[in-house]
């Protein structure tokens, strides 16, 4: 791959990170600005919370399709041998920023974590399959997607270099960096014992949760 097709492929996944789903859907459908609503977030856990089950629903397919397909503008150039098989990757990074420093909203965003699956699913759909799996179980144990959501790049992480996939578990584990660094407050409310719950999972059920919001 020349270098300048990596840059134009860089620009391509910004661009196509960078388009806010939910904030849009909110303004047009809804009537609702996401930004000023709820934790002030355009992606998929302030959508359900605000605009509803069906409207979170959208933006998680429509945030996951654009990681996926952000990381695949790589392919543009022509397919790709085994050994560059890490541009999808590497060009994936720069969705998941578009996605968390909108141009469209002055370099606001969302935290990236339907946006990671989609460049996961871009790289290879069964370790994807694997992830999500991680993030339902983390959410059937403690009904909090935050909490979830870190757990998953965490145990991905470690899943991915068990399976000998160096490269996506190095990224993987930068990127969860990233993630933990945008849920700072997510995870102060969890110390606090105030972060958001959803309506699914063991607590819920046992009646263990006390903070639901919707």
């Amino acid at each position: 791959m020349q270098l300048y097709e990596l840059g134009i492929s860089v620009v391509l996944a910004y661009l196509l990170g960078s388009l806010p789903f939910g904030y849009w859907i909110g303004k047009v459908f809804y009537h609702r600005d996401l930004l000023k609503r709820g934790s002030g977030n355009i992606g998929t856990t302030n959508t359900f919370r605000i605009l509803g089950t069906k409207a979170g629903t959208v933006v998680f397919i429509l945030d996951v399709l654009k990681g996926t397909a952000g990381a695949s503008v790589v392919y543009l150039f022509g397919p790709l041998t085994a050994n560059q098989h890490f541009y999808v990757l590497l060009v994936g990074v720069f969705a998941i920023l578009g996605h968390t420093f909108s141009p469209w909203l002055h370099f606001r965003g969302g935290k990236g974590v339907a946006t990671s699956l989609g460049v996961l699913l871009a790289y290879s759909v069964s370790l994807f399959f694997i992830s999500f799996a991680v993030f339902i179980t983390g959410l059937f144990l403690f009904s909090i997607v935050s909490m979830s959501s870190m757990l998953t790049f965490l145990f991905s992480t470690i899943i991915f270099y068990w399976l000998d996939e160096k490269i996506l578990a190095t990224v993987t584990g930068v990127v969860m960096l990233y993630v933990i660094y945008l849920h700072r407050k997510n995870i102060q409310r969890m110390i606090n014992g105030t972060e958001n719950t959803i309506k699914f999972g063991i607590p819920y059920w046992l009646g263990l949760t006390d903070t639901l919001k919707k």
